[in-house]
């Protein structure tokens, strides 16, 4: 294996890309958390919750997000630009903040199906969003390379996540593990937000824009 390859290519990763990987990791980390006490937390909240009931929040979970992602990404693709995108990722992370929330408030089996709707809508319009810009900034010389960080990245954080999250829910609760869910995704909204010109840099001056020195008022 060619490491010192590797290690080049890991330095030639664009800023972008840098940073749409690490709100992907905080994003699925968080998420991760959730993935194997779910059940467990749908039937322990739930009186009349049994396994199909899960298994039907799942299909939910699925079918929305997969109704929503196309026409999402169908508007994304018509509007010029990549404000669009960003705003649409954003929005989508304070959303799944705010899903994984939501499931504490959960007291019924329709309340859990409408949450895990809601979440199945945080995903449908983070999936595009999120793989408009990213495919856009891939570097050219190495764009297996980018994909195949960020799937690794994703992969380590949503497996390792996983064994944490079972040892959350076993030590503080079920509640401790969807707050801290809430806390990575508004993090992974957080980082990009903070970022200045990640995905919207400044518009570059045109030819028929004066110089600088031309707009400022002289004293």
């Amino acid at each position: 294996m060619h490491y010192g390859v590797i290690i080049q290519n890991l330095k030639g990763v664009n800023r972008v890309i840098r940073f749409l990987v690490c709100a992907d990791l905080l994003f699925w980390g968080g998420w991760g958390l959730v993935s194997p006490i779910f059940a467990l937390f749908a039937t322990a909240r739930i009186a009349t919750a049994t396994v199909v009931t899960v298994g039907i929040a799942v299909g939910i979970y699925f079918i929305v997000k997969s109704v929503v992602q196309i026409p999402i990404a169908s508007y994304l693709d018509r509007t010029p630009g990549e404000k669009d995108d960003f705003y649409a990722l954003v929005l989508s992370l304070i959303l799944g903040g705010f899903a994984a929330m939501a499931f504490l408030t959960v007291e019924t089996v329709e309340g859990l199906f409408l949450v895990s709707a809601l979440q199945g809508v945080t995903f449908g319009v983070y999936t595009p969003a999120w793989l408009a810009i990213f495919s856009r900034h891939l570097d050219p010389d190495h764009n297996a390379f980018d994909w195949a960080l960020d799937s690794t990245t994703v992969g380590f954080a949503y497996g390792a996540s996983a064994i944490v999250g079972g040892g959350i829910a076993g030590t503080f609760g079920f509640t401790a593990v969807f707050i801290f869910a809430a806390l990575l995704s508004f993090g992974s909204g957080l980082l990009l937000i903070m970022v200045p010109n990640l995905a919207i840099p400044k518009p570059k001056p045109t030819e028929a824009d004066p110089p600088l020195a031309a707009r400022e008022p002289k004293s």
